[in-house]
């Protein structure tokens, strides 16, 4: 989402002729974010979202955008591509692979309130039970081979505490495999930043490019390490309840799933303190970039590991 390949209005407006959607009227870049390169594109027909993809291949980006059509077909607001007069939902544009969604209006919440949490756990839940008639797969490509593969390149940048804290956590997480729980599409990435609100109501869930198969207790773990937490590393328990009973209430959590749910929470924390630090340390390059703090989600561990007896106890 940061702008990494740089897209004039005159390259637009011949790439948009391949499109019925009217004749450009404005371009903007979106700076947040750090995978992908987006724009705001308004045209005479309507405003929508442009995304040159930096690192998915042209064979990967069917499964993204299949699944965001089966969750729409399925009631789920988020986007929708838009298709080509090849009838393809993508294309080419300064030699990377490029597409088209709707554009959803609404604001990113900031500090979210337990109603709120409510919502999201609920629109989490239908997603999941959505995404159990999806055909296609995915491999998590940020699940444990992509941790081994990076914390080589990584520990060697890191203080001694932090690099020990790293070591401890990986050689933990290789005791669990989370295989024996349920599984589906996740959305992998649902943070406050990917969930648009219209006052007190969801009117999209976007940004779908970390989608992949997987325990679906991750995503709910993912989006709690976000929704819930306070400042200081720790949740807000009003927010958690009422994000994991709304959850509850329309995909009724296991058994196993309530006993591995301490885990599960370091394990999406671990996920993106090193997704982070990778992005910290070795950057790509961009003329708009954004990279989050890592020590943000290294606080959360350290907050999970203090507190993971409580954690256990949480429950609907």
């Amino acid at each position: 989402m940061s702008v990494f390949t740089t897209v004039t209005q005159d390259q637009l407006s011949i790439w948009l002729k391949g499109y019925s959607i009217g004749t450009l009227i404005d371009l903007q870049g979106i700076s947040s974010g750090i995978e992908n390169t987006n724009y705001f594109v308004t045209t005479s027909h309507g405003k929508y979202i442009l995304t040159l993809f930096e690192k998915l291949s042209f064979s990967e980006l069917p499964y993204y955008l299949n699944f965001m059509m089966h969750l729409s077909s399925h009631g789920i607001p988020c986007p929708s591509p838009i298709k080509n007069l090849e009838n393809g939902f993508l294309g080419s544009l300064n030699d990377k692979p490029a597409s088209l969604v709707t554009y959803l209006p609404g604001s990113q919440i900031e500090h979210p309130v337990p109603e709120q949490c409510g919502h999201v756990g609920a629109l989490l839940a239908k997603m999941h039970l959505s995404s159990l008639s999806f055909p296609e797969k995915m491999n998590n490509p940020r699940g444990p081979k992509w941790r081994e593969s990076i914390a080589p390149k990584l520990i060697p940048l890191l203080p001694l505490e932090d690099a020990n804290l790293l070591e401890k956590e990986l050689q933990f997480q290789s005791l669990y495999q989370f295989k024996d729980l349920p599984q589906g599409v996740i959305h992998a990435d649902l943070f406050r930043d990917n969930i648009l609100f219209n006052n007190d109501t969801i009117g999209g869930v976007i940004d779908f490019y970390f989608a992949c198969n997987d325990s679906l207790l991750y995503d709910l773990a993912i989006a709690a390490n976000d929704w819930c937490m306070a400042k200081n590393g720790k949740f807000n328990d009003a927010n958690l309840l009422s994000l994991l009973r709304a959850y509850h209430h329309i995909r009724p959590l296991t058994s196993g799933e309530k006993n591995i749910w301490p885990i599960m929470l370091r394990a999406g924390a671990l996920r993106f303190w090193m997704s982070r630090l990778y992005d910290y340390h070795l950057p790509r390059e961009g003329e708009i970039t954004h990279a989050k703090n890592p020590a943000h989600f290294k606080q959360i561990l350290q907050g999970h590991l203090l507190t993971q007896a409580r954690l256990s106890e949480i429950w609907v």
